[in-house]
């Protein structure tokens, strides 16, 4: 059996890089045009060979996304940029609309085409037409149960690759196909502009009684009646994986590089584990932990086993849970003398209890002993964001290892 593929978001070069280490098979971005995530770093030309290059001599995919529904003011540039994506060696492009498929099929004929859940394809007769058209891959709406998926699966040629999102932020409109944010703050979802209005604190106000706010009592604060829980499939991979689709899928263009590593790398011990083990697989509760070490809101299973009821929305707050703190990232390590060369994230101090994340492996705990700065003199605290820091480790790491403290 093919193993399934592992598609992590890469929001900068850095994501890029974490997520191709700690363990994805292919990564999806956007350049600074024509993504829906307008608010992400996303990446120059420059950055984008970079990127591709880096990916590419690790055997990893990357695949751009040109997911926008654009208006005609948008068109004009695009035939250079599908041009570009062409000539760099892009994987795949992710659209989701005919115009755009339209120029890229004529532009880049030979350019592997997969259709975003902006797309909301939710049958196999939608997936058909697709496929007949050219498409490669269909990014299958959030909204579908797994008995949904399988039906699907059944239904279309084996050679269209079917991808699932299986975990990060969820929506409350049909996968993504939002007009509150453009009605409410004049910023189109649908062109990368979302100000995640259903984040918002929201009140209750009768027609004839203008400006009286009746609170929706959850709790005293008010209530948050369109958050949406976030996705986390981690304990049901077997399901998912049963199910027959090519590629699963983490959100999170806008999360940090260190939530990528973190989650790839556990759904990526999970699925290798799966593998190896077929029959004799054991969901182990420490990858769950793992991914609830990055910073997150409740989880919920979605539409994939049961409607969504009232108990995957979160009323009280709009917060994430953030338990731990990027603290480190590891530039080089001297194995003879056991010492990092670190590039501080969050304030250090001696005395600190830590968690150091390698790439592969389980992480290990040891406390801050001693700690040096770039010109050799030992120091109490690391406060200057990015200050280079050496530090005794008390087992060997790699470079891109993480630092972390609860």
């Amino acid at each position: 059996m093919k193993k399934v593929e592992l598609l992590a978001p890469a929001g900068n070069l850095e994501k890029l890089k974490m997520a191709v280490i700690y363990g994805a098979d292919a990564v999806y971005l956007g350049g600074e045009e024509f993504s829906l995530r307008a608010k992400a770093d996303n990446f120059s030309r420059e950055h984008l060979i970079e990127g591709i290059d880096f990916a590419h001599s690790r055997g990893k995919k990357v695949y751009v996304t040109m997911n926008i529904i654009p208006h005609n003011d948008d068109l004009p540039g695009m035939p250079d940029y599908i041009r570009f994506l062409g000539e760099i060696g892009v994987d795949a492009i992710i659209l989701s609309d005919p115009g755009v498929f339209s120029l890229v099929k004529e532009i880049c004929p030979d350019m592997e085409i997969h259709l975003s859940t902006q797309a909301n394809n939710t049958n196999y007769m939608s997936a058909k037409f697709w496929y007949n058209l050219g498409v490669k891959r269909i990014v299958l709406a959030r909204e579908l149960s797994v008995n949904e998926i399988i039906e699907i699966r059944k239904n279309t040629p084996s050679d269209l690759e079917l991808e699932l999102f299986i975990h990060g932020a969820m929506c409350i409109s049909y996968s993504g196909r939002c007009l509150l944010s453009n009605y409410m703050a004049g910023r189109d979802s649908n062109r990368g502009q979302c100000a995640h209005p259903c984040r918002w604190k929201y009140h209750l106000m009768e027609e004839k009684r203008p400006g009286e706010y009746f609170p929706v009592y959850e709790n005293e604060r008010g209530t948050f009646i369109f958050n949406s829980k976030d996705l986390c499939l981690i304990e049901y991979l077997p399901q998912i994986i049963n199910t027959g689709v090519t590629s699963l899928k983490i959100e999170g263009r806008m999360k940090s590089a260190y939530y990528v590593a973190t989650v790839v790398k556990a759904y990526r011990q999970a699925i290798d584990a799966y593998y190896e083990l077929g029959e004799n697989y054991k969901f182990d509760s420490k990858w769950l932990e793992e991914v609830s070490k990055a910073s997150h809101r409740e989880f919920t299973t979605g539409f994939y086993f049961e409607k969504p009821s009232s108990e995957t929305q979160i009323y009280h707050t709009s917060s994430y849970i953030r338990d731990y703190d990027f603290i480190g990232l590891v530039l080089e390590y001297d194995s003879d003398t056991g010492i990092a060369k670190i590039e501080q994230r969050n304030k250090m101090v001696l005395g600190e209890e830590i968690e150091v994340v390698n790439p592969q492996g389980d992480f290990f705990v040891q406390t801050i002993e001693s700690m040096k700065n770039i010109d050799g003199e030992p120091i109490d605290s690391a406060p200057h964001p990015q200050m280079i820091v050496y530090m005794p480790m008390k087992q060997p790491v790699t470079p891109y290892a993480m630092l972390r403290r609860k």
